[in-house]
């Protein structure tokens, strides 16, 4: 045997993987030393299949396939408690004629436990986000009509979890409490967020029946968990009256203005005021109050509306949103969705919410 021939032997048993060569008949024609020490036995001569531990072909035989087709086939094959990847590829002779087929075995085994590792974790992460996504969807407030209200919204978010929360709650028997907010960013962080900001609202706006104060509160409870700069909200707080059916509110860098609708007038119900955030350490609010009247109608809304996009690259706009609202005086909720799924070019990029209060 040459030097040549024989440093290519030397090659392929100092390999880590099995190497076999197959013969036309199905015969071990040649292993490397790698399978020979593996299996503890010198397999030359043996059929192909008895070495897996079959006493027949395999009913996919890679080597049958590469031997016809003269191309390289593939497959997973399990050896006692070891999972292969296996490759056949044609030997040909000077005539181009196959001959025969080297495999090469390459253990996968911890790769597939992994993998069978992370799948079974996904599953658990998927039916968490499944729960979690319930959950944030229930302690929504119920659509319909309240004591002095009805309620009618819209709650989309672009992942599986939402930035965006809104709440309507009863502060006493005169007044309630009605909010929009959305939190930077998307997924389990900012949907976290927002179990805060509802916990936190409902409990300090039972302090106080001044907005700006009730904000002032949840700014503080927000600094006293010390997180990073780049985390934050903003939010548009307002309580309203039941017995007078004034609507006092604050604006917590909420850049989408909520709409008073009053028969065919429409009113933006501009207030300027930071967000909920760490570069402050105490932020005061300025109030505004408006007079309601039976029929009206409040949206508060969030980014997701007006900067959904076109094929053009236009934005929605306050303007679209506004015309819709000029125009249609019943399901006002549903023709907005409909006319934003119309307008929307690419897939929804950013959490979509909006809410409709009319005074009963």
């Amino acid at each position: 045997m040459s030097s040549y021939s024989r440093l290519s032997y030397d090659i392929l048993d100092g390999m880590i993987d099995w190497v076999r060569v197959i013969g036309i008949d199905g015969s071990i024609l040649y292993a490397n030393k790698t399978i020979k020490d593996d299996l503890g036995k010198d397999i030359v001569g043996n059929k192909c299949y008895s070495v897996l531990g079959r006493n027949i072909h395999c009913k996919k035989c890679i080597t049958e396939m590469t031997m016809k087709t003269g191309k390289v086939s593939e497959k997973e094959e399990i050896v006692g408690d070891r999972i292969f990847s296996v490759k056949s590829s044609p030997v040909r002779d000077e005539n181009g004629k196959i001959y025969a087929a080297v495999e090469v075995f390459r253990d996968v085994t911890r790769e597939r436990k992994l993998e069978k590792q992370l799948i079974k974790k996904n599953k658990k992460m998927s039916n968490d986000l499944d729960f979690a996504r319930t959950l944030q969807e229930k302690i929504l407030p119920a659509k319909g009509n309240y004591i002095t209200m009805n309620i009618d919204y819209l709650y989309r978010p672009s992942e599986m979890l939402s930035g965006d929360m809104f709440d309507v709650f009863d502060i006493d028997e005169n007044h309630v409490g009605v909010y929009i907010s959305d939190v930077v960013g998307h997924g389990v962080t900012a949907s976290m967020m927002t179990m805060f900001i509802r916990q936190t609202m409902r409990a300090v706006s039972r302090r106080t029946l001044s907005p700006s104060e009730t904000l002032s509160r949840l700014h503080k409870k927000f600094l006293a968990l010390s997180l990073e700069d780049d985390k934050y909200f903003t939010i548009f707080y307002g309580i309203i009256d039941n017995r007078d059916n004034t609507f006092r509110y604050v604006n917590g860098g909420h850049n989408s203005i909520p709409i008073l609708v009053k028969d065919e007038d429409i009113e933006l119900l501009e207030s300027k005021g930071y967000p909920i955030c760490t570069i402050f350490d105490k932020i005061e609010y300025h109030e505004n109050v408006v007079k309601l009247s039976k029929g009206d109608k409040v949206l508060f809304y969030t980014d997701g509306i007006i900067e959904a996009k076109n094929r053009k690259s236009e934005e929605f706009g306050i303007d679209r949103l506004i015309d819709i609202i000029k125009n249609e005086k019943n399901n006002l909720i549903k023709r907005i969705e409909k006319e934003i799924d119309k307008f929307s070019y690419e897939s929804q990029v950013d959490d979509i919410a909006i809410i409709e209060i009319e005074l009963l």
